[in-house]
């Protein structure tokens, strides 16, 4: 295994970049595509990003795009690269959703969010990894290959769209689905350097697409840029997501660690960090303690009910090719899940989802971290943050499910680095205020200018390629 980790770090041109080039005749869709699956095959054998290469429909897709512009009838990502987490059906392709139980599942047909996406004219180099339904905020399964983090190849990217946010960390991509249930495109984002964002619950249909965590799941956009991801939401979306040129001064809630959560002190640091430059930027900025307790109460008893429903017939029929979660998963559904409680929960969810909407009462956005603690050794969650002792479950994450269960919208933006490894703030919107949170986002991360740094990284990495 290389030792000069760095080397795997790398940014795409951005998707507005190449628009504008294929616009002006200076790049053809077709040439993009090439280097896109060269990119792959030069990293994939050691990052194992992608659970499946789609070459012959990418130069397939591509050749129409490039057709498309030649007749100046190019649609909104003509012959953009993009990758798609394997839990969304692509006619055609095999969809794992990352279970060896579904290592055959051919898909006749494109679940929602990719029929938006092929409309638009996207690209689909390929099929990315994710943990085992898309159940673990990790991406480990029981499929040969172990996702690794372009920043440390012994560090996990997170999960599940930990495959998502390498193919864009590594510069395959500019630009990749994911899905969100619980954190599932913050926390690999946060943990490989990348944006992502998501949206309002409800915000992005994905019909007659793959069921699990129904009540709090989204699509959503992994990309270097904002301005990208806002790109692809709009398609998603079929909504009209563009920059405001005239934005207003906001008030914003700080809390670097709500609940009393440990915190590593350099996400600490990095979180204040973020709060100065939004100072800077004329927002008013007030520290808050943040208290999101009670979202696992309905969190766990209902995406437990949903894997009963969905697949606990796996339990009798195939479960010695489940993973070590998934089997957790079904057994405790099996076992200590009641009728009650989830009537309950759903009794609860209405109940939480006002009690964070009234946080919003008095500020526009909420500043937090995006994760506890920086990627860490593959298979070993940690135990201690800051010299207390977490949960092994949530206790690097604590902070991205309770806006699943709230259905606000949610950005992970990267701000700095930690012993080599990227952090991320957080930022939450209201409800239905993703446009607002998206230019905040913008704004933020042209203040931090860490995209600087991976252009550094892209440099001293040809430099050493000679």
């Amino acid at each position: 295994m290389p030792d000069r980790n760095d080397v795997f770090v790398d940014a795409a041109p951005s998707a507005h970049s190449l628009l504008a080039a294929f616009r002006r005749r200076e790049l053809s869709p077709v040439e993009v595509a090439r280097k896109s699956l060269k990119r792959v095959r030069d990293c994939d054998d050691t990052l194992n990003a992608m659970v499946l290469v789609l070459d012959d429909l990418a130069l397939t897709q591509a050749g129409r795009a490039e057709d498309a512009w030649r007749a100046g009838d190019a649609a909104p990502l003509a012959g953009v690269p993009i990758t798609i987490k394997d839990t969304f059906d692509i006619a055609g392709s095999v969809t794992t959703r990352g279970s060896r139980i579904h290592s055959r599942h051919l898909a006749f047909e494109d679940s929602g969010a990719v029929r938006r996406l092929r409309a638009a004219g996207a690209v689909f180099v390929g099929k990315t990894n994710t943990a085992e339904f898309g159940q673990s905020a990790t991406c480990e399964n029981r499929l040969p290959q172990v996702t690794r983090n372009p920043w440390n190849l012994h560090a996990t990217p997170g999960g599940s769209s930990g495959g998502a946010a390498v193919s864009v960390a590594a510069g395959y991509v500019p630009l990749a689905l994911g899905a969100d249930g619980g954190g599932s495109i913050r926390i690999p984002a946060a943990m490989t350097g990348i944006f992502g964002f998501k949206p309002s619950y409800g915000l992005c249909a994905d019909e007659g697409g793959f069921r699990a965590m129904s009540e709090f799941a989204c699509a959503g956009p992994m990309s270097h840029e904002v301005a990208d991801a806002r790109l692809f939401l709009s398609v998603l979306a079929d909504e009209d997501l563009r920059r405001r040129s005239v934005r207003e001064a906001l008030r914003i809630g700080l809390c670097v660690s709500p609940d009393d959560h440990p915190v590593d002190p350099g996400i600490r640091a990095a979180v204040v960090k973020a709060a100065a430059a939004l100072r800077d930027l004329g927002h008013e900025v007030e520290e808050i303690d943040l208290d999101l307790r009670g979202w696992d109460e309905v969190f766990n008893a209902l995406v437990l009910a949903e894997e009963w429903r969905e697949r606990g017939f796996m339990l009798d029929y195939c479960g010695d090719d489940l993973s070590d979660y998934a089997l957790a998963s079904l057994r405790a559904a099996a076992t200590s899940l009641s009728v009650e409680q989830v009537a309950a929960a759903r009794s609860r969810h209405a109940g939480y989802r006002a009690r964070i909407a009234g946080l919003f009462d008095g500020f526009d956005v909420l500043l937090t971290p995006a994760t506890a603690s920086p990627a860490f050794t593959i298979g070993e969650r940690p135990r201690e943050i800051d010299g207390r002792k977490v949960s092994r479950l949530w206790g690097a994450f604590p902070f991205t499910s309770p806006f699943n269960v709230g259905g606000n919208p949610a950005a992970a933006i990267p701000c700095d680095t930690i012993g080599g490894l990227p952090v991320s703030v957080q930022l939450v919107g209201r409800t239905g205020q993703d446009g607002q949170l998206l230019d905040l986002a913008e704004d933020l991360e042209e203040a931090l200018t860490f995209g600087e740094r991976i252009a550094a990284l892209q440099v001293g990495r040809r430099a050493g390629n000679g």
